[in-house]
């Protein structure tokens, strides 16, 4: 599974310094019977048993398994084929067939662990209470977990897909998640706004940059750089085939710390933490 895989911020729809600001509000939580099935949703499969002594253990047992169920069907002009897919007790935002989101129907968070959303947040130095900007929405699966281990004053997301915002609050339960601020916009116009406004997070998530090559990534995660609180984090999620290395050094000249780290041996995904940015440097950026 692609945990990452991000689409990268593409082309913007129209330029705008400072850029509106949406709660979009969903007619249908996460929980919500789906309306759309591709699949019956389960099937039964023969099993032999192991030990076949008495007369009822001679007998095929059933055995369900569930099959992966499509339960929204979309497309848009900015992120193309637009995907939900129940599997067992997992929602799947996915886009162009790779996974954006992961959000558990039973509420169990612990299965993304080992994902690049909880290793972020474990990365970064987080204070109490802290503010926290996401590059980036998909599904949300970073907004639920700063509400579950770090108890955010204020979240405000950048997401230019109006089409992705309104399936995250129909269908991964962001209509229900408090401070929140969405700002649908290109992610370079918001963040032009954001600086003129004089806004600052202590925590920054890139996830648009992705797939980016070095030289075209690296003007957009300067960008960021003024947006982060003096001992803040800004934490950017590269590709581990595009080398993290070269940026990580020039980053390296804006923050005190400044770290690799690779999620997991078998991942696709590599994080730059990077933390306590050097404030001449930071204005400069």
């Amino acid at each position: 599974m692609r945990a990452a895989g991000r689409r990268g911020a593409g082309a913007p729809p129209t330029e705008a310094s400072h850029p509106d600001t949406i709660r979009a509000a969903g007619r249908r939580g996460a929980g919500a019977p789906p309306t759309e099935a591709s699949h019956p949703d389960v099937v039964p499969v023969l099993a032999t048993p192991e030990a076949p002594t008495a007369p009822a253990a001679r007998r095929a047992s059933l055995r369900v398994i569930k099959r992966p169920r499509i339960v929204y069907r979309g497309w848009s002009r900015l992120s193309g084929r637009i995907r939900v897919v129940d599997r067992g007790t997992d929602r799947q935002l996915m886009v162009h067939g790779e996974v954006l989101s992961v959000y558990p129907l039973d509420g169990n968070w612990t299965r993304v662990r080992r994902e690049y959303w909880w290793k972020a947040l474990a990365f970064a130095q987080l204070p109490r209470r802290p503010t926290a900007l996401l590059v980036g929405l998909g599904g949300g699966t970073q907004i639920h977990l700063l509400h579950r281990l770090a108890a955010p004053r204020q979240i405000t997301v950048i997401e230019r897909d109006p089409v992705i915002v309104r399936v995250a609050n129909e269908w991964f339960g962001l209509d229900r998640v408090e401070k929140l601020e969405i700002v649908c916009a290109d992610a370079e116009s918001a963040i032009t706004g954001l600086a003129r406004a004089g806004r600052r997070f202590d925590y920054v998530m890139e996830d648009v940059t992705y797939a980016d090559e070095p030289d075209v990534a690296l003007p957009k995660l300067l960008a960021r750089v003024p947006l982060v609180t003096p001992r803040g984090s800004l934490v950017i999620n590269r590709h581990r085939h595009g080398d993290p290395r070269p940026l990580a050094r020039t980053l390296r000249l804006y923050f005190a710390d400044v770290r690799l780290r690779r999620v997991r041996r078998t991942g696709e995904n590599t994080l730059i933490c990077c933390s306590r940015p050097l404030l001449n440097r930071a204005a400069g950026a």
